[in-house]
This record gives C-alpha cells, structure tokens and sequence, in this order.
C-alpha cells in the first residue's frame, strides 16, 4: 500500500475495526490464513466438512466455503496493513482501485454463526444423498444403477437395486458406490 493511499484512506476514518476480502493465490487460503494468523491478525476462512472418495475409500475433508478468498478484521488507524500483501499465500485484498472495501459486518457474523453450528455437525455433507442414481463399481452387480437409500455406519451403505421387476435392497461398501 502506498503512503498515499493511507493519508487518503485514514481521513475521515475512525479506528473501528472492520472486515475485509483477501484474494489468496490458487489453493493457498489455508497457508494464507495460517501464516496471517501467525503474525496477529484475526482471520476468518469459513470452511466445510465434506465427504470425498479418497483412493475408493471415502474420507471427511475441509473444503473452502469461498475458494481462493478468507476475511481479515482490521481497523484504518492501528493496524499494521503493510505485512498483508507479502505474506504467503495472499495476493490482494479486494477492494476499489488502492482503497480496499470493508465488507459488512453483518454478513460475516452470519457466516461466523453458521460456521460455528457447522463445527457440531458433520452428517451434513454426506457423499450421497437419499434418492441419487449410483452406480456400483465392484462385486457381482459391477456396472448396475442403483438407487441410494442410506448410510449404514460409515463405510456401508443401503442401494435398492431393479432385479427381476422389484426393487430389492442391498448392502454395499461405500467405495464401490459411484455417481451417475
């Protein structure tokens, strides 16, 4: 930032601290987020829980809610804005020309608040969802459509498969199961 932009920027400003848009570079936000922590500043990067086949085996993984973005709380006068730009993983904040914009508050205590009821919930992300065309991967029924009906535990789930004019249930791993 230039000195310019600051005396510019600071006239009329009081040092409430508000939030504000960094851009990080591609699939950096954690390490943005990380390394902005560690020199002080307060981040929010929300993120979700979501379910992801690994190597056929299905696994929880943290996936940014706004990819390649994460919130900083800063206020015009007392913080230190000059760090911001070089640390790993950021390449802007987002902003108008050189006058970076507050995003508002109340968006963001709405995603803090979501974010913090998210953290108790996990079987909200599951892979598949009741009702969704699948279709399996291995084992006798390999390349047969199925209907996703439920999970059973955590590397399980119930199909109902067409045989013979009826929908029969079946039990299968959880990795043999593909969308269609």
């Amino acid at each position: 930032m230039s000195d310019q932009m600051d005396d510019r920027s600071l006239s009329g400003q009081d040092a409430t601290p508000r939030w504000y848009v960094i851009q990080c570079k591609g699939g950096e936000s954690f390490r943005a987020a990380e390394h902005l922590g560690n020199q002080g500043y307060r981040v929010f990067h929300p993120v979700l829980q979501v379910q992801k086949k690994r190597r056929g085996k299905l696994c929880w993984i943290e996936e940014p809610l706004f990819p390649y973005y994460l919130f900083i709380r800063l206020d015009r006068i007392a913080s230190n804005w000059r760090p911001i730009r070089s640390t790993r993983g950021v390449l802007k904040l987002v902003g108008f020309g050189d006058d970076p914009l507050p995003v508002d508050d109340g968006l963001v205590d709405v995603l803090l608040d979501s974010a913090s009821r998210e953290a108790g919930s996990q079987d909200t992300h599951v892979y598949f969802r009741a009702g969704e065309i699948v279709e399996i991967t291995e084992g006798p029924f390999r390349a047969l459509q199925a209907v996703f009906e439920s999970q059973k535990g955590e590397e399980r789930a119930i199909v109902l498969l067409n045989m013979l004019h009826q929908q029969q249930r079946l039990e299968v791993p959880v990795g043999e199961l593909r969308r269609r």
